[in-house]
């Protein structure tokens, strides 16, 4: 499988040089050259087959000639040490849950599918020291730090907001006797996110190093996400007794992996009517969809932290999938967009008529899901974090309580690096220079 970039001007990449170089040199995002179909036999058994199996079918359909398929069974298998279960809300509606990984969030897909990659392909050459970079808005840092803590011959360094974490996400950020270093960004996610692709485009620096990314911005951080659209399908066929004939998948989206990944298992044949983008105050997609004009803006603070993102990366893959054509876009994915109270009154109904807690991001999705179903169609959403990660949230909406502590206190400083939103300040920590505190 060769891989291009979306801006169309440096050359084909093997899956080694996409996944290890993260953005091509010309600064595009990589998409696969070719989407193949999966047959439609293999729909016919599909609701018989395991999340393992039917990530082994797609995964080998799309890197079977650059992965042996024993690897590829190997990855899979090491991948999905957990289930991904889906749960009946309601008559017509499902939730997803993703939250069942080692740090509870749904990032522990393409993070563990991701570190595993790597570590093949850089074991297969005399390669240097890979330095791997994240940009985190909550889960991601925690679930790539899990998935990259046992990888040798790989550094990753994971930028955070200041202030922006809770105190759980911050706490696994800490991998002791590790090569996982966490980085206090004076500034947005979006900071965080620049920082990433600057260091990308540094010529001094991949002097130096191999460089690559954790973020979606990595096409192999993204194809593992679309394993599980395949699999809510393949679990709501086995709860239905039957193939529905409407399905509509909701997607709490900030940086837009998830969806980009949903339209890609979309394009290999995935039975879907239409997905829904569901945004916080941060809605700089939905007003896309709605108007045809992407105007990126700073991200405000919101109770759904993750999706606190106010220029999001993936959009210029969706819009690469669609040739750019608005139109069939707008027709397909729809969006909406949710205050703090919206979303924490999502989750007291949901709670009150359903008994069913979710955390601040599934119930910014299901809330999008019920403003968009129609009689007659199915509805899944995407419950991407366990409510426990937001205590604070949970609380406040449904009285629950959860004896854990969310937000980290003036009394509790991290012990990470602060640095300011600078390329510079990061490129000293990057070089080695061991530089705690940079502004």
């Amino acid at each position: 499988m060769k891989f291009y970039s979306i801006n169309r001007k440096a050359p084909s990449a093997t899956l080694r040089e996409a996944v290890m170089n993260g953005l091509a040199p010309d600064g595009g995002l990589y998409m696969p050259e070719r989407i193949p179909v999966i047959p439609k036999a293999f729909f016919n058994n599909i609701s018989g087959m395991s999340i393992r199996d039917i990530a082994f079918v797609v995964a080998d359909l799309m890197l079977g000639s650059d992965i042996d398929s024993s690897d590829i069974r190997e990855i899979v298998n090491d991948t999905f040490s957990f289930d991904i279960p889906l749960v009946r809300i309601d008559k017509d509606i499902y939730s997803l849950e993703l939250f069942h990984g080692p740090t509870l969030a749904f990032k522990d897909v393409g993070a563990r599918f991701l570190a595993r990659v790597i570590s093949r392909l850089s074991s297969r050459s005399e390669s240097r020291m890979v330095k791997v970079l994240l940009a985190t808005s909550g889960d991601s840092g925690g679930a790539v730090a899990a998935g990259f803590k046992d990888v040798p011959g790989v550094e990753l360094f994971i930028l955070y907001p200041s202030e922006r974490l809770s105190r759980m996400q911050l706490d696994r950020l800490n991998v002791p006797g590790s090569q996982v270093h966490a980085i206090e960004v004076l500034g947005t996610f979006d900071d965080c996110q620049r920082l990433v692709k600057e260091a990308f485009a540094d010529v001094e620096l991949r002097q130096e190093f191999d460089i690559t990314s954790a973020n979606s911005i990595n096409i192999c951080r993204l194809l593992p996400q679309m394993f599980y659209f395949f699999h809510a399908y393949a679990s709501l066929v086995g709860s239905e007794g039957g193939f529905p004939d409407d399905v509509v998948v909701s997607v709490p989206s900030g940086n837009l992996g998830n969806l980009t990944a949903g339209l890609l298992a979309w394009r290999m044949g995935l039975p879907v009517t239409r997905f829904v983008v569901a945004n916080n105050a941060n809605d700089v997609t939905v007003n896309y969809l709605l108007s045809g004009k992407f105007i990126p803006r700073r991200a405000v603070r919101t109770v759904a932290c993750a999706m606190d993102v106010g220029n999001p990366s993936n959009l210029s893959r969706i819009l690469d999938l669609f040739g750019s054509d608005y139109g069939p876009l707008s027709r397909f994915v729809k969006g909406y967009s949710y205050t703090d109270e919206d979303i924490l009154g999502s989750m007291s109904r949901t709670y009150s008529a359903d008994s069913y807690l979710l955390d601040p991001h599934g119930a910014a999705a299901l809330a999008a899901l019920r403003d968009d179903l129609r009689p007659g169609e199915k509805g899944i959403f995407l419950a991407t974090a366990h409510p426990s990660k937001f205590p604070r949230a949970v609380s406040d909406a449904t009285g629950v309580e959860f004896k854990v502590k969310d937000i980290q206190d003036s009394a509790h400083r991290s012990t990470h690096p602060r640095i300011s939103a600078s390329y510079e300040a990061l490129k000293k920590i990057l070089m080695n220079e061991n530089a705690q505190t940079v502004v």
